[in-house]
């Protein structure tokens, strides 16, 4: 089995390619060890010193690490981890729930174009980078995402919010005014 990796916009975040399916609908984010109960995978991760963050997208796994670790020293050891589950063959969740949260939906028609618009336009670019963007509500014109994966903490997070998809989605949908990170 070989796993290609590459480096993402974050400089804390690496993404893993496996070659083979990761999360088969939609996209998981593990914030820290605590979450990790429902993925043996994370949890392995997890284990390893200097593992903050682990993201998996649907052909991908995307590992955010503390500032005391380097690269350098993580990498092999969670290539190994890895390489090792998917051999294994074991889930990478023991169920198939995915993170995507969902807001209050006070306008249907407004709220589908503006998901339409983010599955179709955005998230296939910010999976590229080894993140997800997922919709959490819409609120008085304000568009509320979550960011996740190489997203969440990006230095340029910000900038990709304000001048790409705030400008798309007010270009598209006249009533979205701002967008902002949950």
């Amino acid at each position: 089995m070989f796993i290609q990796t590459e480096e993402t916009p974050n400089p804390a975040t690496l993404k893993f390619l496996p070659g083979r399916a990761v999360a088969e609908t939609g996209s998981v984010d593990f914030a820290s060890a605590e979450y990790a109960a429902r993925s043996p995978l994370a949890d392995r991760l997890f284990k390893i010193e200097g593992v903050e963050r682990v993201f998996f997208g649907q052909d991908f796994v995307t590992i955010t690490k503390s500032d005391r670790k380097d690269w350098a020293v993580l990498k092999p050891a969670l290539l190994g981890v890895i390489m090792e589950h998917f051999v294994s063959g074991q889930p990478v969740l023991l169920d198939d729930g995915a993170a995507a949260a969902g807001g209050d939906e006070e306008d249907d028609e407004i709220v589908a174009q503006i998901k339409d618009l983010l599955e179709t336009r955005v998230r296939p670019a910010v999976a590229q980078d080894g993140g997800d963007i997922i919709f959490d509500s819409f609120k008085d014109g304000v568009v509320y995402l979550h960011m996740q994966g190489s997203c969440s903490g990006c230095p340029s997070s910000t900038a990709t919010l304000k001048m790409g998809i705030e400008n798309m989605l007010r270009h598209y949908v006249p009533e979205v005014v701002e967008v902002r990170p949950v």
